[in-house]
């Protein structure tokens, strides 16, 4: 079963870093992210969603090579690619895998302008090991939603949130 952990900055480029060190910590396999997206709320006060892959640009690509393939057996490749790109563009954007947008978006919507946040759907993770690796976050955001355990959870608050009357 996966977690999932939504943590909230002041700025925009805190929750891109944090994506960034997690990112990392995947590469060590000390955490595996099933799906991770930052949310920054521009000065108009527009949520906008940065997820970590183009699903419309991955069912584009995966779209022409299927549409070249069985464009080779009916002798016309280029309209196979041009008509499986389209195909799987559509499918790549009509598809949502791991965090439900909508319920980002509902999340992200006490966010201030300027502000950003960190959703990320964790499937394992060596929680000590990560924690003590994040450092660099001490004090900066503030947990806004977590399905971990209650022991967890504090321990990740400990951490990311400033202490009460600091």
């Amino acid at each position: 079963m996966a977690d999932l952990i939504a943590v909230e900055f002041d700025d925009a480029a805190s929750a891109f870093d944090l994506r960034a060190e997690l990112v990392k910590f995947q590469k060590e396999y000390l955490i595996e992210m099933e799906d991770v997206v930052v949310v920054t709320r521009e000065a108009g006060g527009d949520v906008k969603l940065h997820q970590a892959v183009n699903l419309t640009a991955a069912g584009a690509a995966g779209g022409a090579m299927w549409g070249a393939l069985i464009g080779l057996l009916f002798l016309n490749p280029l309209v196979g690619a041009a008509v499986g790109a389209g195909a799987g563009a559509i499918s790549g954007r009509l598809t949502d895998i791991g965090i439900n947008d909508d319920t980002i978006r509902e999340m992200a919507n006490g966010l201030p302008e300027g502000g950003s946040a960190l959703f990320v759907l964790v499937r394992r993770v060596t929680g000590d090991k990560v924690l003590e690796r994040l450092g660099a976050f001490r004090e900066k955001g503030r947990v806004i939603h977590t399905s971990l355990s209650g022991e967890q959870e504090a321990k990740l608050k400990a951490l990311i949130e400033k202490p009460a009357g600091a």
